[in-house]
């Protein structure tokens, strides 16, 4: 190798001896060579750096025949390279995604049955609209918390999430059965139930992602569809356990429940990996981008009124002297089944997801309208129950597709849901309660109420599909510039 030798600083000259016979200084030159010298050639074998023309105190500056390397910085996919799109540890995030759904939105689906029995029996001083807090707080908590969660979870820490919700929706449920009062409802139900759901939604949500892209809608349906199984099986089992064992223990047997369900995702949640280096808290150039914003707007509109129907459902049939208005809670979780799978897949295979949660919140806008028309026919309710479960189970499913297929850096996701989510959440905050408000005065006037925020949602998403598609168009244009 060679040996450098710095003259005097006002020679501003570098002697080069080289130890190699053959070296050859016509060589082409390596990209560690010292660019801003000239290279003079002499016979021993000894070159003479003269420096060019400059301040001596300057810093000699790279050939721009070889540009410096940018800093290094994070992927802008997800940790861990691109989604495998299968393989055993893919599916059992979904099957961990399925029970963390089964007992976070299965608990909000089932509250009807809730309802009804803290309206008739546990608190009957209190108005349907003062009850209807409990179950509406938490929901909020459920959507509102995770704009907290979400950057943990891009931290790389699911697994600390999955643990503590899981820990707090059973404790929350076993300190339930012990309450007679509505605050002490409010607290555990309502916060402590609240909080645990919402680490874990967010992690089913935003863990999906990392491991799946071609069948991304598919599998977050998949998991959603969990709910719905929750909505179905929670409600039948108090219904039947409540008169036989009583409030306490029927409660304590859902918690039991919601403990062995609850240790698969405990067991199987695995992030891909941790992100490399450090990153933002909270990132405010995500609710800079317009088509996101309008979106979070069109995921207030409909939580405003997709849950109005599931609070209060039984009592519009029981009000209206319909046979069976227990089931009818049940007919709208059954019919959420295929909605939050078929929906998914066809987003999957066939069209964007924003399209097809366009489709399908439009549709459930028209049957809110026409729930108002259905008065005395039980089995009218029962088919309207089918199609409305159908086309709003769409809506919970597709969220998480929506906002990552607008998504460009991945390792942003938790992040984004957590945001969307907490519009969801304020949505949720207003919906049930002024429905409440409402139905004892005028049940046409819940139904309106209900079937005008879905069709200002359904309004927002397509207005999120025309933004997106000219961000895009506009992208393309700086680049070929």
């Amino acid at each position: 190798m060679a040996f450098y030798k710095m003259d005097t600083p006002a020679q501003s000259t570098l002697s080069l001896v080289s130890k190699t016979p053959d070296w050859d200084s016509s060589a082409p030159p390596s990209r560690d060579s010292w660019r801003p010298f000239n290279v003079a050639h002499q016979a021993n074998s000894t070159t003479v750096l003269t420096a060019l023309p400059e301040s001596p105190q300057s810093t000699p500056q790279p050939s721009p025949r070889f540009a410096p390397e940018p800093p290094p910085g994070p992927p802008k996919g997800p940790p861990g390279g691109p989604p495998p799109d299968g393989g055993l540890t893919a599916w059992l995030q979904v099957l961990g995604g399925y029970f963390i759904f089964f007992n976070t939105w299965g608990l909000i689906n089932a509250f009807g049955v809730f309802q009804t029995y803290y309206s008739g029996e546990l608190l009957t001083n209190q108005s349907n609209s003062t009850i209807s807090w409990i179950g509406t707080f938490t929901s909020f908590l459920l959507c509102a918390s995770p704009i907290s969660w979400g950057p943990i979870f891009d931290m790389g820490s699911p697994r600390l999430l999955v643990l503590f919700g899981s820990f707090c929706v059973v404790f929350g449920l076993m300190l339930t059965s012990l309450c007679h009062e509505y605050w002490q409802l409010m607290i555990t139900q309502g916060v402590v139930v609240g909080l645990g759901g919402g680490c874990l939604f967010i992690t089913a949500t935003s863990i999906l992602p990392s491991y799946f892209s071609k069948k991304r809608a598919l599998v977050m349906g998949l998991s959603a569809s969990g709910s719905s199984l929750g909505g179905i099986v929670y409600p039948i089992l108090f219904h039947q356990l409540q008169p036989k064992v009583g409030f306490g223990w029927t409660v304590r047997f859902i918690g039991f429940i919601a403990l062995a369900t609850l240790a698969v995702p405990c067991a199987v949640i695995k992030p891909r990996a941790k992100p490399p280096g450090r990153r933002k808290i909270f990132d405010l150039s995500i609710v800079k981008e317009v088509p996101y914003s309008i979106f979070n707007l069109a995921t207030f509109f409909g939580f405003v009124g997709q849950y109005i129907p599931f609070f209060f459902i039984i009592q519009f049939a029981s009000e209206h002297g319909m046979t069976k208005p227990f089931y009818m809670l049940i007919f709208l979780n059954v019919g959420s089944i295929p909605g939050r799978i078929l929906p998914s897949l066809l987003a999957d295979r066939y069209f964007n997801p924003l399209h097809v949660l366009a489709t399908c919140t439009g549709c459930a806008t028209i049957l809110a309208f026409c729930w108002i028309a259905i008065t005395e026919s039980t089995a009218g309710l029962i088919g309207w129950c089918f199609l409305y479960g159908f086309c709003s189970g769409a809506f919970v499913s597709l969220q998480g597709a929506a906002v990552a297929s607008m998504t460009t850096n991945m390792s942003t996701i938790g992040t984004r849901f957590g945001i969307n989510m907490f519009c969801g959440a304020l949505g949720i905050l207003i919906g049930a309660p002024v429905g409440a408000a409402i139905f004892p005065y005028s049940w046409p006037g819940a139904q309106t109420f209900c079937g005008v925020s879905l069709g200002c949602s359904t309004a927002c998403i397509v207005a999120t599909w025309i933004a997106f598609e000219r961000s895009k168009q506009r992208g393309q244009s700086k680049l070929e510039e």
